[in-house]
């Protein structure tokens, strides 16, 4: 019975979600029960993307990124794969009619990871697009559910926050991404004389990016805004660690937020109200 290889599929998904974020995994806890499988099985499957082009390493990359593009593709068209997490995606993609162009953007930013080059603007901003932001409206058409119209009043929100996410990520991630993976996001920067206002201005860029993004989160439906808020003062707190790093010293070490600090941080959120009111800022 193919019910009984969907759900092996979807917890496939779950299980790759939880082996690989924990932060994202615990924001998914706090989503309703009915949302949480297509959730997993749109992260499911931008992870294992992003693990052929930044971990599989002696293995031939841009082959594997083309069969899964072409299983993808393929999925699709006969609502069936044989791979468990492709499987699991393309029924979320059915089940909420996610447009075929975020995923079309989404592999052709994974295709930009094969090769190493510096960005330019113009690139940088395709980048962030394709791997980020249309990962949030992916999740944003789940949370709306058919509902065009909330959709296209929170798109922007939802563009702003994935954008936030992934710009926290490539500072937290600059000492791997720069000295092992040879990648220099940030446009016209030099990391090798990073200075305090480089980084200064890539810090106001994000701050602006998270306080769009957070006049969305309360007009999220109740199904989603608690799990979206949880990853929001997450990755507020990630950041606010961050900015405490002094530019010379932001390659010597990888920021985390500590296990304990993130109970902390999920029981504030338990406390939010499911309104569609102000939300704070504040991480603690």
């Amino acid at each position: 019975m193919k019910a009984l290889f969907d759900q092996v599929s979807a917890k496939c998904s779950q299980i790759t979600t939880q082996k690989y974020s924990t932060s994202f995994s615990l924001g998914i806890k706090f989503l309703s029960p009915s949302i949480r499988p297509a959730i997993f099985a749109i992260y499911g499957f931008v992870r294992l993307a992003d693990e052929v082009v930044d971990s599989f390493h002696g293995y031939d990359r841009k082959g594997l990124l083309a069969q899964l593009k072409t299983e993808t593709y393929a999925s699709l068209d006969s609502k069936i794969s044989l791979n468990p997490i492709i499987n699991s995606f393309q029924q979320a993609v059915h089940q909420y009619q996610i447009d075929i162009e975020l995923i079309e953007a989404f592999l052709d930013s994974m295709e930009m990871d094969l090769e190493k080059q510096v960005y330019t603007k113009q690139l940088y901003e395709k980048y962030i697009f394709g791997s980020a932001e249309v990962v949030g409206l992916m999740c944003l058409k789940v949370f709306c559910n058919g509902d065009a119209n909330e959709y296209n009043s929170l798109r922007h929100a939802a563009m702003k926050l994935g954008s936030a996410f992934q710009k926290v990520n490539f500072l937290r991630d600059i000492k791997a991404d720069h000295l092992e993976l040879g990648r220099m996001y940030f446009p016209n920067m030099n990391f090798d004389c990073f200075t305090e206002e480089d980084k200064s201005l890539i810090e106001q860029e994000i701050k602006a990016e998270f306080d769009e993004a957070l006049v969305g989160i309360a007009k999220l439906p109740p199904c989603a805004k608690k799990g979206v808020y949880l990853a929001y003062i997450y990755y507020k707190s990630l950041f606010r660690k961050i900015q405490e790093i002094p530019a010379k010293h932001i390659m010597e070490k990888r920021v985390r937020v500590p296990d304990f600090q993130k109970a902390l941080l999920m029981l504030n959120t338990f406390f939010v109200p499911q309104t569609s009111g102000k939300l704070s800022a504040h991480v603690g």
